[in-house]
């Protein structure tokens, strides 16, 4: 079921539920200057098999509101719009999984939100920590030492966008999701074009946001929170993530109390189909045990 949930006078999120209505909230949170549709139809519905799951579109992505060149917003904002996604569907807790951006933001929920989440399934992000990260040998790293993104993919993102039509303009996302994917899995440049062609289709335009690179990035720290929290938190760690390649994600497991870690063979900052099974049964593995 589609509808439209207002998140501020002028401003509305699409939201999508798909699954039984009785079943257990799960809500996906997608990263930067991605809609919901960035999370694929297969994997939503290995999901659905035992959650009612949520996925939305960000504010300045696909069918919701584009309102930041008239009303700037901090990054904050979109861990509230979460919650006011799980207000206008009813929803008094839910189990959350963010991934890039999205991450953060249910790190942000973790912290500041903690009575309205079940658990927390965190793919391909940071630790909005400052806490250093114990190499297994006992050298301690601070986190701003740990590797960044790849450089290839910051050459990538520092290109301007120019608009030579829809077709280039969706080549040039296959070649973005070829880097975020890795080197340790296939790229099936076919399928990412569909899942692209898709999130077109769905927004209406060809349109990329710049709202998240210029969104205030301050106040995201919570270390203290994080290292106190109840919520059962998953980390996925993805051996061939370019944008917070390893260690960062046993940091980030390292950061949150009480933290688990799964490895996803091959996994980059993408969901391709080889990941979606065993990333599936990690996540169900997970809510199943909160």
């Amino acid at each position: 079921m589609e509808r439209l949930v207002d998140a501020a006078p002028g401003i509305r999120l699409w939201v999508e539920d798909r699954g039984s209505a009785d079943a257990s909230p799960l809500l996906l949170i997608m990263g930067a200057q991605a809609s919901g549709l960035g999370w694929p139809d297969e994997l939503v519905e290995m999901l659905a098999s035992r959650h009612r799951v949520i996925r939305y579109d960000h504010r300045d992505t696909g069918r919701s509101t584009w309102p930041f060149d008239q009303r700037p917003y901090p990054l904050t904002q979109l861990a509230e719009d979460a919650v006011t996604v799980l207000d206008g569907l009813g929803v008094e807790r839910a189990h959350v999984v963010g991934m890039s951006l999205g991450g953060m933001l249910a790190q942000l929920l973790v912290a500041d939100h903690p009575d309205r989440l079940l658990s927390a399934t965190l793919i391909g992000t940071s630790a909005l920590s400052t806490v250093p990260y114990v190499h297994p040998d006992g050298t301690r790293i601070p986190p701003e030492e740990l590797p960044g993104i790849a450089p290839r993919l910051l050459e990538m993102w520092a290109r301007p966008v120019k608009d030579r039509g829809l077709e280039a303009e969706l080549e040039r996302r296959v070649e973005h999701w070829r880097v975020l994917g890795g080197d340790q899995l296939p790229f099936d440049a076919e399928y990412a074009r569909a899942l692209e062609r898709k999130v077109v289709e769905h927004a209406g335009h060809y349109n990329t946001s710049t709202a998240p690179a210029r969104a205030d990035a301050s106040g995201m720290d919570r270390t203290e929170q994080l290292a106190q929290t109840s919520v059962p938190t998953l980390v996925i760690s993805a051996p061939a993530e370019p944008v917070a390649p390893p260690p960062h994600a046993h940091h980030l497991a390292q950061a949150i109390h009480g933290a688990r870690i799964v490895d996803i063979a091959g996994m980059g900052h993408a969901l391709p189909r080889e990941v979606h099974a065993p990333l599936a049964t990690a996540i169900l593995d997970h809510t199943d045990n909160c």
